[in-house]
């Protein structure tokens, strides 16, 4: 497994910092559909996606790939390049943080000179291109050039070529005939300077060659060409200019490989030798309608980067085929919502804003995780549904799939293709209406789900029947007015977001200025209430996440903060119903949890546990009640990508935890899987346990891929482990939450399952030999026996 380094310098002090592997508990799905870059070395072709990395081996065609999981930032990637001679890939993003991956030492190191350097604006500190020269690598920036040396693995100079001394942008360097050139954005012309003066950083000492701004420069042989943003390349000779050619596209990128030139836009691969020479073109085709963004070539192949199929091979002689290399993944990372239900992830990626806004509109697909393989369904083989959302899947066919697509109305799919849009014109379902565009159609569509009898419910906004009901056994369609709380259905309300349903059947609603509606139509009437006001302690009227727990205590995710209202029963009867903060004490000090915080998502786990989502510090872990912070990450202290989490779900067998953010989905195995109804099916695996078998290590379940599980656990139980003579050996109870507790335990119940990790109540690992493993329901007195072999 890769490393995580941090590597902080200052001057010729170097702080090394390692990091956590991640490995063990999480994993990462992210998209490379859309490659920034692309280079080779080690027998290898290296591909960057949007903020991963991926790898393709030329002798046995292995694929592997270098995320967050591995230690990489998960930031915006602009430029990649693989030495040979140190064999290390550099990486550089964006935000101007530098990552190093030395696969022969399976490390990361992060350095972040530029990303920390104070005197550089950040929009400057973009890293455009790499060039490496006898050891050190010139980063081309858009304040100047930056030097980095592979030997010391520390940065040297770093130089201002604007007039002045200011920070210009340079594009990309080369060197030729041992003189350093920069190609210079912002009319700045190209720069040279001798390498072996030892006072470059002085700007005085480089000099100037023709005017205007200048996209690429690169030394092929002994030749020197350079790109201006009108599409014509030139070729520098004394340093005057000579024009050869205008390129209809403008080219995306301009490199030397294998000693030819290699020009790549939007639609074409050039490949020339050093003079120039055509010796290959490679063109989209009607098959791989894409964008290119830049190439390598080998002696046989070009490999080409796009931004919608991931890297196309093509043979060097007669490039008409292509074959597609890419790892497995989603079709983008900006997952917009996820639902993990049956076996199966379904991932959306449509969206609206925070005023659920829903232009512009995301023609973007669809893509469905299940056992370890993507599926991904394009736009144009869903019915042309765009911005799609919520997914609520059919609890008694689960080949039937419901999709919001906010805009166009409700995407019905069977066994994974689309059957149905439903819309104004074949559905219940209607469409705002705008007396000032009275032909505009817009069926905002949002949250959905199944309630216990099977009939879908869904939200729509800006109309005065918002709340539908469809039956997909019978075909009804029914509606239900909020006219009662939201008199001007246009402009009083915008949106809505999640809607759950909890046993009593009232339908819990999430409102953009209506707080939390609750609407139940049971026993013959229509009751409607909501919380929304300061009065009712809420902190704010924007509600994004609602969330019923195990307790039937609705948990609420506002604008502003997190709220719970604890007795639901009553709420839809209270004229002034109230909700309450969660308050902890913080070294004796009164708190208030997550106050102002922009809570995004909420999900209850078996145990009762909450998984919170935040706009933008991270994802949180908290006890039944809220009171102990289990668990706290965010993009420092995991594999997250960013602290802005835009869904969570989970898979209620395994506790896998799928949390969905604007740049990749990654999951964390949790444990805390769904109760069962009663205790017939509970099992014990490994068993028997052999001696190969690692039973220790998951004390304070850190890695609950270790010890014995006992799985299938009602939600309410007392777990007994005994010898064959009746002696305990351990014991446990559900809802005495052991993490909370940050103490050292052997045993512990986390929602359905239990996890045992061999030590006695002496702690002391347990001998060869049967044991007996009694399971009690505290609630049903039901109970169940089950028999554990152990091999030591």
């Amino acid at each position: 497994m890769l490393r995580h380094i941090t590597l902080i310098l200052f001057l010729t002090t170097s702080l090394i910092c390692f990091s956590q592997d991640y490995s063990a508990l999480w994993e990462g799905y992210f998209s490379y559909y859309n490659i920034k870059d692309i280079t080779q070395g080690n027998n290898k072709i290296y591909a960057a996606a949007e903020n991963a990395i991926f790898s393709y081996d030329l002798d046995t065609q292995e694929l592997q790939n270098i995320t967050t999981i591995n230690g990489l930032s998960g930031e915006t990637i602009t430029k990649i390049k693989y030495s040979e001679a140190y064999q290390l890939l550099i990486i550089g993003y964006q935000n101007g943080l530098i990552e190093i991956v030395s696969e022969t030492d399976d490390e990361v190191l992060s350095v972040v000179d530029i990303l920390d350097k104070v005197t550089i604006a950040p929009n400057l500190k973009r890293i455009n291109h790499f060039n490496e020269q006898n050891g050190l690598v010139y980063i081309s920036t858009n304040y100047g050039i930056s030097v980095y040396d592979f030997n010391r693995l520390e940065f040297g100079d770093t130089y201002f070529i604007g007039s002045g001394g200011s920070q210009i942008p340079v594009n990309q360097t080369t060197v030729y005939n041992d003189m350093l050139y920069a190609a210079c954005g912002n009319n700045n012309a190209i720069k040279k300077a001798a390498l072996s003066n030892p006072n470059l950083i002085d700007y005085q000492q480089w000099q100037t060659i023709g005017t205007g701004e200048y996209n690429a420069i690169q030394t092929v042989g002994n030749n020197l060409y350079t790109l201006r943003p009108n599409r014509t390349f030139y070729q520098i000779v004394n340093d005057n200019l000579n024009q050869i050619f205008t390129y209809q596209d403008l080219p995306l990128d301009v490199r030397e490989d294998n000693s030819n030139l290699v020009v790549t836009t939007s639609n074409n691969v050039f490949v020339y030798d050093d003079s120039y020479g055509l010796l290959s073109t490679a063109s989209i085709n009607s098959e791989f309608n894409t964008s290119f963004s830049s190439a390598t070539i080998t002696e046989e192949h070009i490999y080409i980067g796009t931004s919608s199929f991931g890297v196309l091979q093509t043979e060097f002689i007669n490039p008409n085929t292509y074959q597609v290399i890419r790892p497995d993944g989603p079709l983008r990372n900006n997952a917009f919502k996820i639902n993990s239900r049956f076996d199966k992830l379904w991932v959306t990626f449509g969206d609206y804003d925070v005023f659920h806004n829903p232009f512009p509109l995301r023609q973007y697909g669809l893509s469905i995780y299940r056992g370890e393989e993507w599926k991904n369904i394009p736009y144009d083989s869903l019915l042309m549904a765009r911005n799609l959302t919520y997914t609520a899947i059919n609890p008694f066919n689960p080949n039937q799939v419901f999709i919001s697509a906010t805009h166009d109305g409700l995407l019905e799919l069977g066994n994974e293709e689309a059957k149905t849009l439903y819309n104004q014109s074949n559905s219940g379902l209607e469409s705002l209406y705008d007396p000032s565009s009275p032909s505009f159609l817009s069926i905002r569509v949002s949250g959905s789900q199944f309630d216990l009898n099977g009939v879908l419910w869904t939200v729509t906004a800006r109309i005065e029947n918002p709340l539908k009901s469809y039956d997909p056994t019978t075909g009804q369609w029914r509606a239900f007015s909020f006219s009662e709380i939201i008199p001007d259905a246009l402009n009083d309300e915008f949106g809505f977001d999640d809607l759950v349903i909890d046993r009593n059947g009232t339908k819990w609603i999430a409102a953009y200025r209506n707080g939390v509606i609750g609407y139940n139509e049971n026993n013959g009437s229509e009751v409607i209430n909501r919380v929304y006001t300061i009065d009712q302690n809420m902190p704010s009227e924007v509600v994004k996440a609602v969330a019923i727990d195990n307790r039937s205590q609705l948990w609420i995710g506002t604008f502003k903060g997190l709220r719970v209202l604890y007795n639901t029963s009553n709420f839809l009867d209270d004229p002034n119903p109230r909700v309450s903060e969660i308050v902890f004490l913080d070294d004796g000090i009164p708190k208030e949890l997550l106050s102002n915080q922009f809570v995004t998502d909420i999900k209850v786990d078996g145990s009762n546990n909450k998984w919170v989502g935040t706009f933008d510090s991270g994802l949180f872990y908290f006890s039944p009640d809220g009171q102990q912070t289990i668990y706290h990450f965010t993009k420092d202290n995991s594999p997250l990508p960013t602290n802005t989490i835009s869904d969570i779900s989970i898979d209620s067998g395994s506790g896998k935890v799928y949390i969905a953010t604007p740049k990749g989905l990654v999951s964390f195995l949790s444990g805390g899987s769904e109760t069962e109804e009663e205790l017939k099916s509970a099992y014990v695996y490994p068993n028997p346990v052999r001696p190969e078998y690692n039973i220790l290590g998951f004390n304070d379940l850190n890695n609950i891929n270790n010890g014995v599980k006992i799985k299938g656990l009602t939600q309410n139980v007392n777990i007994k482990i005994t010898d064959i003579e009746g002696n305990l050996v351990a014991e446990a109870q559900s809802r005495i939450n052991q993490r909370a507790s940050r103490a050292n335990y052997n045993f512990a119940i986390d929602g359905g399952t239990a996890i045992w990790n061999g030590k006695n109540l002496a702690n002391n690992i347990v001998a060869s030999g049967v044991y007996l493993i009694l399971i009690s329901d505290l609630d049903s007195f039901e109970t169940k026996v089950l028999k554990l072999a152990i091999i030591r």
